[in-house]
Formats: C-alpha cells, sequence, structure tokens
C-alpha cells in the first residue's frame, strides 16, 4: 500500500486591482460571508469595481490585499486609515473576509501575517483596530493569534439577519514602535 501525501497548499497575497471586482462580489456575496462584515447582501461586482478603483486612486492610503489558493481569489483583506482626524493618523482598521470553504486552511493567516507585517514595517501604525461579532469564535481565535485583544463590547451594534447582535472592537498595538536612531 501506497501513502501519498495531501496536495500542497499554494497561498499567495497581492495587492487588489480591479480586474478583482468579480472575486469580491462572489466572496462577498457568499451568504456564509457577509453576515460576519458589515457588508450587504447581493454585493454587485459593479459596486466592487467602484469601490476598489476608488481604493487604489492615487493618493489613497487604504491597502486593500487578495489571498490566492493555488489560484483563485478566496480571501481579503483591507487596512484603511480610521478617519480624517490628524490626532487619529496612528490608529488604521482592518477587515478580512476568507471563503468559508477554504477556512483553516492558513489564508486568514496569510493576509493577517501581510496586513500586520505593512503596518508594523512600512507606515508605523501604532494600533490597529477591528470589529468581530461575539459569536464569531474562529475569526477571534485568528485575531488573538496577532496579539489582538477585546478593548470592548458594543452591545446591539449591528443588524443581522432580523436580531440586533453584539460585537467586540478588538486591538492590537504595535509591538516594537518604531524609534529614532540613537545618536
Amino acid at each position: 500500500m501506497q501513502l501519498t501525501s495531501p496536495p500542497a497548499v499554494s497561498i499567495s497575497v497581492r495587492r487588489a486591482v480591479v480586474g478583482d471586482a468579480a472575486a469580491y462580489a462572489r466572496i462577498m456575496g457568499d451568504p456564509a460571508v457577509y453576515p460576519g462584515l458589515m457588508q450587504m447582501p447581493f454585493a454587485s461586482e459593479e459596486l466592487w469595481r467602484q469601490r476598489l478603483t476608488d481604493a487604489n486612486a492615487l493618493g489613497k492610503t487604504d491597502l486593500l490585499l487578495v489571498a490566492e489558493l493555488n489560484g483563485d481569489v478566496v480571501g481579503s483583506a483591507g487596512l484603511h486609515p480610521v478617519g480624517p482626524n490628524i490626532r487619529r493618523r496612528h490608529a488604521w482598521m482592518l477587515g478580512i473576509s476568507v471563503l468559508p470553504q477554504v477556512r483553516r486552511q492558513g489564508v486568514g493567516t496569510a493576509l493577517m501575517q501581510a496586513m500586520c507585517d505593512y503596518a508594523d514595517n512600512w507606515i508605523g501604525a501604532l494600533r490597529l483596530e477591528l470589529g468581530v461579532y461575539t459569536d464569531n469564535m474562529g475569526a477571534m481565535a485568528l485575531y488573538r493569534k496577532f496579539n489582538f485583544e477585546i478593548e470592548g463590547t458594543q452591545r446591539g451594534y449591528a443588524l443581522r439577519d432580523g436580531q440586533y447582535v453584539d460585537s467586540h472592537m478588538m486591538v492590537r498595538f504595535h509591538p516594537n514602535p518604531p524609534r529614532p536612531p540613537s545618536r
């Protein structure tokens, strides 16, 4: 009897482009994905084409990434300034989505690693923030792996499938904030 090992999983992460609009619509429109996000059902490709165009416009600081598993886009992540207030420019909001059929295969980990590396080593973000519904244990486990902690709970935060649900605000601080070189 000859044993064979499972096929190798090949995950790659790259910047999202406008041509990924159909993949975004497919992921964000998945009935097992959008209830975990602040997205609405029936996401259209045109909506995502416009969002990707806007996010990739010259001068925008948002970072949108996709994860490909064996060549197919199966996940996405975004890193966004929390707003225009100059006193909050050290804080960034993170969001992530992964198709259910590829969860627990390293896709979320690859996206989170890329987001945290970018935040820590290229923009010097002190604080990464995200919201996660209190019943999304899988997502919280992933975030804890990257040193996110629950900072508070927002009761009745969002309407999901006809019910108000609570959300945790989770935060991760830069593990080694940049400092000027010593003299």
